[in-house]
């Protein structure tokens, strides 16, 4: 099947996972963090203060997204996606009208579940089960919503935070994700074949057979995936949380940063198509240990940039691994532990990275309150993702013969030899 033909024949449900990411935005800390000085002036927040009320928040959001994200085992897609939807509407107009510096963290939990969390989950799980031969493509399609909220919003929305006041403008939010119900309704009314509550085991995992949560859990290598987990969640949102205070240290206009933004998104889309593109081809295990490198590069392009041109490059570098990050990832859990349990195993996934997304604004927050300059700490944080490479490496090189057994008698889940 060609591109074009895949596309028109499964334009529906490839749109509605495109649109759950989409709308994902407004609890995604690049488009919350276009607001931080404004909620900082409003609350009298310091940087620490307010990173900590974020790292609060986002935490709550984790520890419910190891029971919540299970539920896209036991309901479709088409069933829990106009609820989240409507959790995400709630959320922005929380946002919107709340004057209470204590709600502020059950506000932040609200919009990072119902955004981050939940939305960006139904989305990747569905197109794991409806495409197996064409599942990297499928994921690379339905990832085209985050590349354009990335590239759209953050414009768009500091645009108008000079005529309007930002309060209003998360009114506007709650409108947008109110008007993706019937739309995402209308899109899902026919479900896809393989459906979202198959059993088949089309495709399993390692020696042959699905896995439970709790054998995940207790197998070796989801604890070396642990640090690549962390990471992006980590210090990628940390990034874009203290991009109004990253702006004042080089010196630029915070819409003259934002202006680069839909630049990183065109890069991140190409490598997310060409990540899709591989991994249909080669497989997660010859390609997941190394997608982390151009993280690297990118953190010490930013602890030293001194113009726009350096920025870019770090820029270019960031948005290869974050194009990476959506295929890669969600294509190695049903890859390597199957199918059948793909909600309650990439939950306990995503409440990792959600769980680092809470860590990284936190810890640079209070490094920049105690005098640890966010230049010095992006080189240390260059140095994290060597560390991650490395036990990637390690972990899923030892791990990939496993996908060629079958399982053999006297073997105990969560182990590779007979007992």
């Amino acid at each position: 099947m060609t591109t074009l033909s895949f596309l028109r024949t499964n334009a529906r449900w490839l749109f509605a996972g495109a649109l759950l990411t989409f709308l994902s935005s407004f609890g995604q800390t690049f488009f919350i963090s276009i607001f931080a000085g404004e909620i900082r002036a409003e609350y009298g927040l310091s940087h620490g203060e307010w990173g900590g009320i974020y790292t609060l928040g986002t935490t709550a959001s984790a520890i419910v997204m190891v029971w919540a994200g299970g539920l896209t085992d036991r309901f479709r897609a088409r069933a829990l996606g106009w609820v989240v939807l409507g959790m995400l509407m709630f959320a922005c107009l929380s946002m919107a009208f709340n004057h209470a510096v204590w709600a502020l963290p059950l506000v932040i939990f609200a919009l990072r579940f119902s955004g981050q969390g939940m939305s960006t989950h139904i989305a990747a799980v569905a197109m794991s089960r409806w495409f197996i031969a064409t599942r990297g493509k499928a994921l690379s399609v339905a990832s085209l919503g985050f590349s354009f909220g990335e590239a759209l919003l953050p414009l768009i929305f500091v645009s108008l935070m000079a005529l309007y006041d930002w309060r209003m403008l998360w009114v506007g939010a709650a409108l947008v994700a109110f008007l993706g119900i019937p739309t995402l309704i209308g899109l899902l009314r026919q479900e896809r074949t393989p459906q979202s509550m198959t059993h088949s085991d089309q495709s399993m995992g390692m020696q042959a057979r699905h896995w439970t949560r709790s054998e995940t859990l207790h197998h070796w290598l989801f604890w070396f995936m642990v640090p690549a987990l962390l990471g992006p969640g980590a210090f990628n949102t940390a990034f874009f949380f203290h991009q109004v205070h990253f702006a004042e240290v080089k010196s630029i206009a915070h819409v003259d940063l934002v202006a680069m933004f839909p630049f990183y998104t065109i890069i991140s889309i190409g490598a997310m198509i060409a990540s899709g593109w591989a991994l249909d081809r080669l497989g997660t295990g010859r390609l997941i240990p190394w997608f982390q490198l151009p993280m690297v590069a990118a953190f010490l392009a930013f602890a030293y940039a001194s113009g726009t041109p350096t920025l870019l490059l770090g820029f270019f570098f960031l948005a290869l691994t974050t194009g990476f990050n959506t295929t890669l990832p969600m294509a190695f859990w049903a890859e390597f532990y199957g199918t059948r349990n793909l909600g309650a195993i990439k939950a306990m996934a995503v409440a990792v990275m959600v769980l680092g997304s809470a860590i990284g604004p936190g810890i640079t927050g209070y490094g920049i309150d105690l005098g640890l300059g966010i230049e010095t700490q992006y080189i240390l944080i260059a140095g994290y993702f060597i560390f991650a490479t490395v036990m990637m490496a390690i972990g899923v090189n030892r791990a990939r013969p496993l996908l060629h057994l079958t399982p053999r008698p006297g073997l105990r889940a969560g182990t590779s030899r007979p007992t």
